[in-house]
C-alpha cells in the first residue's frame, strides 16, 4: 500500500524575503534618495552638505539606538526628545554658570538620562503602567524642568576654540584648512557595533527580545522581566544622554522648550529600519538605517523646494510604508 503520507511543503519566501529583508530595501532608498537629490540639486553634491547631514543624525542616531530596546520589548520612549534638551541645558549651565569641569558637566548630562531612564522603567515594569502614558509625562516633566534650571535662556557650551571646548572635537574636527571632518559618524558606528553585540549575543538582549516577544513566557521561562524591563529603558535613557552631549557638541546654542519631535525621528527611523511596531523584532544596525533615511528627507527636500509642511508629510508616508511592511512581515509568518 501506498505510503499517504503528506510532507510538509516547504514555506514559501515573502517577497520581502526574497530581496533580502528589509534592511536591503532601505539601504535601496538611501541610495535613490542620493541619486535623486544630487540629480536634482547640484547643491546636494556639495561635502558641506554631507557634513549637515551627518551633524543632524549623531543626536538622532543615537537616541534611535536606545530607545530600539524599549521599542523591541513592546513599549516605547517619548521623553528622549525633550530629554535630551533638558539634560544638555543642566549640564551646560553646570559648566558656564557654576564653573564645573566640562568632562563633570558631561557625566552629569548623562547620569539625568540614566536617571530618567530609571524612573521610566520603574513606573513602566514595576508599577504595571502604560510605556505611551509614562513616556509621554515625562516627556512633560523634562521639557518644563530644562527650562526652570536655566531660567528660560538659552545655554552654551564652550567652543571649541577653548580648551574647555575640545570636546566637541570628538564629533566634528576643523582641519588647519578649515575642513570640516565629522568624526561623530565613527562613534556612532561603533556604538552601534556594541550595541548590536548587546542585543544578539548577551542576557539584556535576549531578554528584551524575549519580553517583547511573549512577556509572560518569558517570565514562566524564570526570567526576571522586571529587571530586565527596567534596563531596556534605562539603556534607552543613557543613550539619550549621549544624544545631549552630542547635540551640545554639534550646536552652538541649546534653547529651552525644544526638543519636541526629536524622538519621532527616533522612533520613526527605528521602525523603518526593521524594529516591530508591536515588539519582538529589531536590530540596532537598521535603526541606524533607518535614522539616515529620516535625515536624507529632512536635509534634501528643502534642495528641491519643498517646504517643512510636505517634509513632515512625505516623512509621515515613509514610516506608514515601514509599519505596513511590518503587518505584511507578520501576517505571512503566521500563514
Amino acid at each position: 500500500m501506498a505510503n499517504n503520507t503528506a510532507v510538509p511543503a516547504a514555506k514559501k519566501k515573502s517577497v520581502l524575503d526574497r530581496l533580502g529583508g528589509q534592511k536591503f530595501i532601505v539601504v535601496m532608498v538611501i541610495i535613490v534618495l542620493c541619486a535623486f537629490f544630487s540629480i536634482k540639486s547640484p547643491n546636494f553634491r556639495k561635502y558641506t552638505t554631507i557634513v549637515s547631514i551627518l551633524d543632524y543624525s549623531y543626536y538622532i542616531a543615537l537616541m534611535a539606538i536606545g530607545v530600539t530596546f524599549p521599542l523591541i520589548t513592546g513599549g516605547v520612549d517619548l521623553s528622549i526628545g525633550t530629554g535630551l534638551v533638558c539634560y544638555s541645558l543642566i549640564g551646560g549651565y553646570l559648566v558656564s554658570f557654576k564653573g564645573v569641569p566640562v568632562i563633570v558637566g558631561i557625566i552629569v548630562t548623562i547620569l539625568i538620562g540614566v536617571l530618567f531612564g530609571i524612573i521610566n522603567g520603574a513606573l513602566v515594569a514595576l508599577m504595571d503602567l502604560p510605556p505611551f502614558l509614562v513616556t509621554l509625562c515625562t516627556c512633560m516633566i523634562t521639557r518644563g524642568f530644562g527650562s526652570i534650571v536655566v531660567g528660560g535662556f538659552g545655554i552654551s557650551w564652550p567652543t571649541a576654540t577653548t580648551p574647555e571646548g575640545a570636546f566637541r572635537k570628538i564629533f566634528k574636527l576643523t582641519t588647519s584648512s578649515g575642513t570640516l571632518i565629522p568624526l561623530g559618524i565613527v562613534w556612532v558606528i561603533l556604538l552601534v557595533v556594541i550595541m548590536s553585540f548587546v542585543l544578539n549575543h548577551t542576557k539584556i538582549g535576549r531578554y528584551t527580545i524575549a519580553i517583547g516577544s511573549n512577556k509572560e513566557a518569558a517570565r514562566l521561562s524564570g526570567v526576571n522581566v522586571k529587571f530586565y524591563h527596567i534596563m531596556a529603558y534605562v539603556i534607552a535613557g543613557f543613550f539619550a544622554g549621549l544624544a545631549a552631549v552630542a547635540y551640545s557638541a554639534v550646536f552652538a546654542t541649546v534653547q529651552p522648550g525644544t526638543g519636541a519631535g526629536f524622538e519621532l525621528e527616533a522612533i520613526g527611523g527605528a521602525i523603518i529600519g526593521g524594529v516591530s511596531a508591536t515588539g519582538g523584532v529589531g536590530t540596532v544596525s537598521g535603526s541606524l538605517l533607518g535614522v539616515f533615511v529620516i535625515c536624507l528627507l529632512k536635509t534634501g527636500l528643502p534642495f528641491i523646494g519643498l517646504q517643512a509642511n510636505w517634509q513632515q508629510i512625505i516623512t509621515g508616508l515613509v514610516l506608514l510604508g515601514a509599519v505596513l511592511i511590518d503587518v505584511l512581515k507578520k501576517k505571512n509568518a503566521k500563514n
